[in-house]
């Protein structure tokens, strides 16, 4: 998902102010809304996860606001959260500022697979957000510490974001 490219630098510029939707593109691209109801929740919070990007990328905090409490209670209906699912969940949470909670993903992910490469890209952003350069070179560090045996394991979620995990790669090894 390369919408998800975008978000660690996203989430560590400054906020922008408040854009209004554009009420012609509320909906889907045929500018009516999907039905919801009779996804699965899996794909509902897919869809209201990529929906969040989106908009962030549009710069249309308005719907990143909207979108995220109907995003995080699809999220909590899930039937079985897998690193992806929880990865989703945090980018969410750090597109608000909401650290703790994303920081606490991260940490489900590493209980669940020790190594595991978004864990580190959680916390590294969340550093960044916060300003805390030590954490953030400590999250680079375990990152790329990591990542060659877990590159080697060819997880699906690391085909699927795998702009992100190069984007945070280039940028642990400038620092």
């Amino acid at each position: 998902m390369l919408l998800v490219g975008g978000i660690v630098y996203k989430v560590s510029s400054a906020s922008p102010q408040p854009v209004a939707p554009d009420m012609a593109n509320a909906g889907a691209a045929g500018g009516r809304a999907p039905d919801i109801t009779s996804m699965s929740p899996r794909e509902r919070f897919d869809r209201l996860f990529n929906r969040i990007m989106q908009a962030s990328e549009q710069g249309d905090s308005l719907q990143v606001a909207q979108f995220t409490p109907m995003a995080l209670g699809a999220y909590q209906q899930l039937d079985t959260r897998d690193a992806d699912a929880r990865y989703h969940a945090a980018v969410i949470h750090l597109q608000i500022g909401d650290l703790e909670p994303a920081r606490a993903l991260a940490d489900t992910i590493l209980a669940e697979s020790p190594g595991h490469l978004f864990a580190y890209v959680i916390r590294g952003t969340a550093a960044r957000i916060e300003g805390n350069p030590a954490a953030q070179a400590r999250a680079e560090r375990e990152f790329l510490a990591h990542y060659p045996a877990e590159m080697a394991k060819k997880r699906v979620e690391y085909a699927d974001h795998g702009p992100v995990l190069e984007e945070f790669k280039g940028e642990a090894e400038k620092r």
